[in-house]
């Protein structure tokens, strides 16, 4: 992998990260049960994508 190729992934999970942690706030804060379900959902897909990115390196 090149040394932007990194970068890029890097740039990848840091994205991840912040969309897994915005996800989790929001949830927390969302009072209807499906609406807060649909946004742990989201959470675990980007822990996913996080999981991937990371497999990469």
């Amino acid at each position: 992998m090149t040394s932007k190729e990194l970068l890029y992934v890097e740039d990848a999970l840091g994205h991840e990260q912040y969309f897994q942690a915005q996800c989790c706030e929001t949830a927390s804060r969302i009072q209807d049960s499906d609406l807060k379900q649909f946004a742990q959902d989201i959470e675990r897909r980007h822990k996913e994508l996080f999981r991937g990115f990371y497999g990469l390196l």
